[in-house]
């Protein structure tokens, strides 16, 4: 992915202006994995980087269960950054940056805890990112995060290739992948396939555009108006279903 394409994606989800109202597996990935952060043993007073907070499902899930310390929350998109904070404000030792993610994390920074939910599938290296993500952490500090696999919209491009056509959906890594990114850092992965129903193809590509997760792969044909309805007839024709493979991975980084 080169950087414009990045930068398309970052403008595709912050002018998501229904992203609340659509996202709802976003919202049950982000409950989940606070769940499992909350059962953390953090020090006293942490410090925390978010990455990808996007209208701020982690960060008000985190802020539920009592999480406190030094937390920087991260976008992207200015636009997410600015819904976040006016959603939260920058109370509770919590305070707000647009942050590239995936390079813009310095090494040394000596945090307790980086976490983010369904941003990194996104990046263009995922084993350099939390590479530096693990440089950036203290020792014994916890990497979590949420990313999408390669089941993901699985239904889609079966009814592309249904009809001899490819999908334009991201191709996101397999599980096996995730969970060998760096072995002397890693804990423990978590796989969980999560069902999305939809009335008709029109209503999941909407529902694509409404949270900003409509940005094709950068090499990908646009497909003819009547390439579309073939597509669009198949997909009805197995359900109107999608899955959403969530991977849970947590690294750390060793004593």
């Amino acid at each position: 992915m080169n950087v414009a394409h990045r930068q398309r994606i970052g403008r595709a989800f912050g002018s998501a202006a229904g992203y609340d109202d659509h996202a709802h597996i976003q919202r049950k990935v982000a409950e989940r994995l606070a769940n499992r952060i909350a059962a953390l043993s953090l020090p006293e007073n942490p410090r925390i980087l978010e990455i990808g907070c996007g209208t701020g499902f982690l960060t008000r899930a985190l802020a539920d269960r009592g999480l406190r310390g030094d937390w920087l929350v991260t976008d992207i998109s200015p636009d997410m950054v600015d819904r976040c904070r006016t959603l939260l404000g920058e109370d509770g030792g919590r305070r707000f940056a647009v942050l590239d993610g995936e390079h813009g994390i310095a090494a040394g920074s000596g945090y307790d805890l980086i976490c983010s939910s369904l941003a990194m599938q996104w990046f263009d290296n995922q084993r350099a990112a939390l590479g530096r993500m693990l440089a950036a952490l203290a020792p014994g500090g916890h990497c979590l995060f949420t990313t999408l696999s390669s089941g993901t919209f699985a239904e889609w491009r079966d009814a592309h290739r249904a009809v001899g056509l490819f999908a334009g959906t991201p191709r996101f890594a397999p599980v096996a992948a995730l969970a060998a990114m760096h072995p002397d850092a890693y804990e423990r992965t978590l796989v969980e396939r999560l069902v999305e129903h939809h009335g008709n193809a029109m209503e999941f590509l909407r529902s694509l555009k409404s949270i900003g997760a409509h940005t094709p792969a950068s090499n990908h044909r646009p497909l003819s108006p009547s390439e579309l309805r073939r597509v669009m007839a198949a997909f009805e024709a197995s359900g109107s279903a999608v899955t959403y493979e969530v991977v849970t991975c947590h690294y750390r980084r060793p004593e």
